[in-house]
């Protein structure tokens, strides 16, 4: 392996770990959504967004440094854990857009009930964790699917 090519390893774990770590940090966030004035529910939804945008862009990198990986490296784009984790991106990146970005311009919305509204953000939460971390799985695994 080229030094280039364990660059961009380092770069596609970084960006994944960047992809998926700060979804925790939002479980905090919501927990304190719940017991808030309409002032600081203001500044966890900017939160909530800011981290939506870190882990949206953090995608960005981790899709074109995958990218390049598979080009450079061994496995060709037929590989099972790859059309796998690929459709698990596309799902992903759907639902990333309309989990998360609906829900939080509801907020705007005085007539929204807010405890309804922050069920739906922490389960959204879960869904995203779980298709991030099958991906995660997919890539490290590498399984023999068909």
């Amino acid at each position: 392996m080229t030094s280039f090519y364990l660059f961009i390893v380092f770069i596609h774990v970084l960006s994944a770990v960047v992809s998926i770590g700060p979804l925790f940090v939002l479980f905090i966030v919501l927990k304190k959504m719940q017991e808030a004035d309409p002032a600081m529910e203001k500044a966890y939804i900017a939160i909530f967004r800011y981290v939506v945008r870190l882990i949206k862009h953090a995608g960005h990198v981790l899709v074109g440094s995958g990218i390049l990986l598979v080009y450079l490296g061994p496995w060709p784009w037929t590989t099972p854990w790859i059309v796998m984790t690929i459709g698990l991106m596309v799902v992903s990146i759907f639902f990333l857009a309309r989990g998360f970005s609906s829900t939080l311009k509801k907020f705007n919305d005085p007539t929204m009930d807010r405890s309804l509204l922050i069920v739906k953000l922490h389960k959204a939460t879960w869904i995203y964790i779980i298709l991030l971390v099958l991906m995660l799985a997919l890539m490290v695994i590498k399984p023999t699917l068909w």
